[in-house]
């Protein structure tokens, strides 16, 4: 009778156990449709309140590591004790907000991280952001292309992992030249000893024509030259290693020289599209579209927005007395400040649903994973 009891009792209690797990379940799909639809309206109900104050402007920036040039240690200016740290704060000062000072990226492969304070939205079909250079275009005697363009490559990076930080995916521009450009290029440039033996080209004004050895991935080597016009060590002077590598794009050469009264110059030609310090700041030619943004094996990527822009000099190019070709920047924008975006990413066990909120011309645009459920 006893184990009889005891069977009963072991059988009940196993049913009850059953019947919690049933509800268990129940209320777990209860709860996940509750919390995503919590997250739905509270993206399209934040919408209707008023958004934070941002700037359309870089706010940051995360790396400066020019390589060596003419305006290095210059723009903006190294003194002693300078760190890389301290460096970078001072090209923030440069370039940061609607301060529009230039900084330079030297030769080729130098390069700087910026970043926003608000993602830049990617709106399809409109060009989304800018980044300011000093480039310009020469008077009517000249090709209407030419000028001063010194090309710098644009990556673009989406915070992914929602820390704030560039160490995301970087997706290149594909601008007009993507096509004949030179991917997975090196170059290596070397600190000039101090028993260095100058070679000057005084009818240049070059008062040393191998100033600065590099050495690209090919085994191609050259030099550097130092003009009269710039006096200061070109090679960043906070670095301590005699060497510094970079890597990246490699652009055509854009510079073209020409005789003008017994004098060589150059016509430095922009490239149509997708480059900084490339076009003047106020042409259409030097505003980015996100949808631009390519992976590494050459396929357009669909990113709803980015945080983070890399600029890199792309040109690998001697001018003379002119110096190196070295991109240039003094600062970005966000073209569209006015179009918002609120992110909420709401976890459970096994599921994630991220909710995109996008307000433009009037309408609030409900984005579920990269697809639009709902126009409000």
């Amino acid at each position: 009778m006893r184990t009889n009891g005891i069977s009963n009792i072991n059988h009940q209690l196993s049913i009850v156990d059953n019947r919690l797990s049933v509800i268990n379940c129940q209320l777990s799909v209860i709860m996940q449709r509750y919390v995503f639809f919590a997250a739905l309206f509270a993206v399209s109900f934040s919408a209707l309140s008023p958004a934070h104050a941002q700037s359309p402007y870089i706010s940051r920036v995360w790396e400066y590591c020019p390589a060596p040039g003419q305006f290095v240690n210059e723009l903006p200016e190294y003194e002693d004790g300078d760190d890389a740290d301290s460096m970078c704060r001072k090209a923030g000062e440069y370039i940061c907000g609607t301060t529009r000072s230039d900084i330079t990226l030297g030769g080729w492969g130098g390069y700087v991280v910026v970043g926003f304070d608000h993602m830049i939205v990617n709106v399809a079909g409109e060009y989304d952001f800018r980044i300011w250079g000093n480039a310009f275009y020469a008077d009517v005697n000249h090709p209407e292309n030419g000028g001063s363009s010194e090309p710098g490559i644009i990556s673009v990076s989406y915070d992914a992992n929602g820390n704030g930080q560039p160490d995301d995916k970087w997706y290149e521009i594909a601008g007009s030249e993507y096509s004949r450009s030179t991917r997975n290029y090196e170059i290596t440039y070397f600190r000039t000893p101090a028993d260095h033996v100058k070679t000057p080209k005084m009818s240049e004004d070059l008062v040393d024509t191998t100033y600065i050895k590099w050495r690209d991935k090919n085994g191609t080597t050259g030099y550097l030259a130092k003009n009269r016009y710039h006096s200061q060590d070109y090679y960043p002077q906070w670095v301590t290693a005699d060497k510094v590598t970079y890597y990246g794009t490699l652009l055509p050469d854009n510079a073209v020289p020409y005789k003008e009264t017994g004098q060589t110059r150059y016509i430095m030609s922009n490239y149509a599209y997708g480059y900084a310090d490339n076009h003047p700041n106020d042409n259409d030619g030097s505003k980015i579209k996100i949808d631009w943004a390519v992976d590494k094996k050459g396929d357009a990527v669909n990113l709803p927005g980015i945080h983070f822009v890399k600029i890199q000099t792309g040109v690998n190019q001697q001018c003379g007395w002119i110096g190196e070709l070295s991109t240039e920047v003094s600062g970005g924008e966000d073209l569209h400040p006015d179009v918002t975006t609120d992110i909420e990413t709401v976890e459970s066990r096994k599921s994630k649903v991220e909710c995109y909120k996008i307000l433009k011309d009037g309408h609030i645009y409900i984005i579920i994973n990269n697809q639009i459920k709902y126009v409000l």
